[in-house]
């Protein structure tokens, strides 16, 4: 009993210091701060439409998810808080266009969004068609398609960029350039492609721009290539940290852009904190009016379970979205009907003749098996929605299935031990309080 009693002050006394650093960490803008989803901070929504028309089809799924990366890198490279960059595929069946969303919560200029995702440089080598040399572009500087062979070779093969200024004896006294080093894939198709083609002219596209064509004089190993394209040194520098935080595997168009203010967010937090308090309250004057003792300690233990979730929604940290507020107060729900059992089990128990002691016990017992099944099938519930949803259902499905995660534990493990702790007994003032409060 002692056991039981020093382990219910524990818990307490950890729900008050949990309960302090989510109040002091509250509204400071700090690391522990909630961490507030675009529709709840406001922020921009843009969705680029990825050209995936010239890879193979066994291709397109790694060059998708490479340009997702490259997208998130530089992004993050510009501090913003929380972004979320996703691909998606158009078409019921999965048979539409390819599309990159990007979500930067707290930006509302469009413009500066657009900049943040920026002109991140497709970079591409391609080999000049013999006869067609003095035919590149027509008299405005656009490429003439029909001059060139695509090599397979793009700056997604790169592994890093540095700037240089001339080459050998010239370094420092010529124009600036580009070096670019391939990893190991680049290296050795830039390695066959310079020992096939010596002679030859290949051509450096950045964003379908041309910008130089050297031939090749000899067969290059070693995965480095110099470009040079009449750059500023400030031009040089600005394409060596684009391509640094990665060049994309496929061009991309920007096609819609949506912006949602603070003010709409700061409207939709208030509501979800309204619907949640005023449906904790019925909650809580439910369960004390109908179960009692019982229904107080269950109180009790949502309170906790609230603020741990609150801990958790901090440290991890959550991402919080309207559909994620939804997600935590139907998780309070699932805790509250874990609850419900337990005192439905325990009152069959006490009509049996059980003491009181025994009957909470074996309450818990019976009450185990199917709270923790209907918690499992919503636990897989929420792992399948987390898998395949789009960044809504994501932040739905983390934080219901985390929210059922804690509520199941704190019906098994907190409301047990507060009862237990109260050491009720068939002969002892609470244990007549528990007989008589509707359990039996």
């Amino acid at each position: 009993m002692f056991t039981l009693r020093y382990s219910a002050v524990v818990i307490l006394i950890a729900a008050g210091l949990v309960g302090f650093f989510v109040y002091t960490t509250t509204g400071t803008d700090g690391r522990f701060d909630f961490k507030l989803g675009l529709d709840l901070s406001g922020g921009t929504h843009l969705v680029y439409r990825a050209d995936t028309s010239k890879l193979a089809e066994a291709d397109t799924q790694d060059s998708l998810t490479s340009l997702r990366e490259v997208i998130e890198r530089r992004v993050n490279a510009f501090g913003v808080g929380e972004p979320v960059v996703q691909t998606q595929q158009g078409g019921a069946l999965g048979g539409g266009e390819h599309r990159l969303v990007v979500e930067l919560p707290g930006i509302t200029d469009v413009d500066e969004a657009v900049r943040l995702i920026g002109q991140t440089p497709l970079l591409e080598f391609k080999l000049v068609k013999e006869g067609m040399e003095g035919n590149l572009a027509d008299a405005e500087g656009n490429p003439n398609p029909e001059a060139f062979l695509d090599t397979g070779l793009t700056g997604a093969l790169l592994s890093r960029s540095a700037l240089e200024f001339g080459s050998g004896s010239q370094v420092g006294l010529a124009e600036p350039v580009v070096r670019v080093d391939f990893n190991s894939e680049g290296s050795e198709l830039f390695s066959e492609l310079t020992r096939t083609n010596i002679g030859r002219f290949i051509a450096i596209f950045l964003d379908g721009a041309l910008i130089s064509a050297p031939v090749v004089q000899q067969h290059i190993t070693g995965g480095t290539a110099i470009i040079s394209g009449n750059f500023t040194a400030e031009s040089a520098r600005e394409l060596v940290r684009n391509l640094n935080l990665g060049a994309l595997p496929v061009p991309i168009e920007l096609v819609s852009t949506q912006t949602i203010g603070a003010t709409l967010g700061d409207e939709a937090v208030q509501a979800g904190l309204a619907a949640g308090t005023i449906g904790f309250v019925a909650l809580a004057v439910f369960m004390v009016l109908w179960y009692r003792l019982p229904g107080l300690v269950a109180v009790t233990s949502l309170v906790i379970y609230i603020i741990f979730m609150f801990a958790v929604f901090k440290l991890i940290p959550v991402v919080l979205t309207a559909a994620g507020i939804a997600a935590f107060i139907l998780s309070v729900g699932l805790a509250v009907d874990a609850n419900v059992l337990i005192a439905e089990r325990m009152k069959e128990e006490l009509k049996a003749g059980k003491k009181a002691d025994a009957a909470i016990r074996e309450g818990f017992k019976r009450a185990w098996t199917s709270i923790r099944d209907s918690n499992i099938t919503s636990i897989i519930s929420a792992v399948i929605l987390f898998w395949f949803g789009t960044s809504i259902i994501k932040g739905f499905a983390l934080v219901f299935g985390i929210g059922v995660i804690l509520s199941m534990l704190s019906a098994i493990t907190i409301s047990r031990t507060f009862l237990l702790a109260l050491g009720v007994q068939e002969d002892s003032v609470l244990g007549n309080i528990l007989l008589r409060s509707g359990l039996k």
